[in-house]
């Protein structure tokens, strides 16, 4: 059964029996730097020796490039902003959950001590993770169905139930629960089994003598209605960033907040935005739970370099990458740095042209 944002609210309350199956298809993988074979495979690929796999950024530290990827589930309710560490990621995976949306936060190259507020994890995390070649998984924790999941996926799991006390978990008493914990990835790090590795490429980046693709549309920005949570990616040229503006509780968009440690509270900010449009299914494991179909193929659209690009996603299975082609075919380079996923309901995004108010170009709907 497919569901729309608004069908998935009736859908809970009709509570439908019967288990839904994620569907396959065709995909590939990618290298940093160079154009991938479309093979349909899953065989995991190497970054260059010389940038992190999940940026394409120049190596800084070789012990950073040889840890494995960690991911924190990070609560977006309202209450939760600002979060710990967003800005410090290499790669944010948005989902839809119920009613609203959630943050899965890659962490490689870079850490954040606190990060949070954590929240729990869901069934389509095993999806879309599954590349990240056995990444600690750091979570609140999930119901019996969801934790065996997790236990028999790729992820490690390194929730504040299974790590025993370690970790670094605690309750902020600023806050408030659920709303409260919070943990660090330098001792998340240190709970990563024996022959642990780091992560093969996701994207490829461009490098210094590619130019912008044809297929580019310059843009300021881009309106996404997720879950009952609306985001504007505005572009930002001064800084070569998209800066995140979503909603409050009171419906008024504003710049949507993070804090880095010690540093001051910063706009969340990225090089790249990634929107693949994705079907939603009922989660087997909880029947409240949307979960998005991340493999097989689909559209969307990708933000870099102050342009907006139509694309096509495809991705064979769990463990594969995915490739990602515009219009005439070629793949689609990102800009090394950091890069947000929007994993979207279709037709789910609104371009805003150079010199439009974004007030005056209508939120999507689904």
């Amino acid at each position: 059964m497919t569901l729309t944002r608004r069908s998935f609210a009736l859908f809970v309350v009709a509570a439908v029996v019967s288990p839904v199956l994620a569907s396959c298809g065709g995909g590939g993988s990618s290298t940093s730097g160079t154009d991938p074979a479309v093979t349909g495979d899953s065989s995991v690929t190497t970054a260059p020796a010389n940038v992190y796999p999940l940026t394409g950024l120049p190596v800084d530290d070789p012990a950073k490039a040889a840890r494995p990827a960690l991911v924190a589930k990070i609560d977006n309710h309202p209450d939760a902003r600002p979060q710990s560490g967003l800005n410090k990621t290499d790669i944010v995976i948005e989902e839809n959950v119920e009613g609203l949306t959630r943050f899965a936060a890659v962490f490689h190259s870079d850490g954040s001590d606190p990060v949070g507020p954590l929240r729990s994890g869901r069934t389509q995390d095993k999806i879309f993770l599954g590349s990240y070649n056995k990444p600690l998984f750091m979570w609140s924790g999930g119901n019996y169905r969801v934790t065996q999941v997790i236990n028999h996926s790729e992820l490690v799991n390194i929730g504040y139930s299974a790590s025993h006390g370690k970790g670094g978990y605690y309750r902020e008493k600023t806050r408030h629960i659920p709303h409260n914990l919070y943990a660090s990835t330098t001792k998340g790090w240190a709970l990563a089994p024996e022959g642990s590795g780091p992560p093969p490429p996701q994207f490829t980046y461009r490098g210094v003598s590619d130019a912008t693709p044809s297929t580019s549309t310059p843009i300021d920005g881009a309106k996404i209605s997720m879950y009952n949570v609306k985001v504007y990616w505005k572009w930002d040229a001064t800084t070569g960033q998209f800066l995140r503006f979503t909603e409050n509780l009171k419906r008024v968009l504003e710049p949507h907040m993070s804090a880095e440690g010690t540093k001051p509270v910063d706009q969340v900010n990225t090089k790249n935005v990634v929107v693949l449009y994705c079907t939603y299914k009922r989660s087997w494991a909880d029947r409240k739970s949307p979960e998005a179909q991340t493999t097989g193929k689909g559209d969307g659209f990708v933000l870099t370099n102050g342009g907006i690009i139509p694309v096509s996603w495809s991705r064979a299975d769990q463990k594969a990458t995915f490739t990602i082609t515009d219009a005439s075919g070629a793949v689609v380079r990102l800009t090394p740095g950091r890069t947000w996923v929007e994993l979207a309901f279709k037709n789910t995004v609104a371009p805003v042209a150079p010199g439009v108010d974004p007030k005056t170009v209508a939120w999507p709907s689904n």
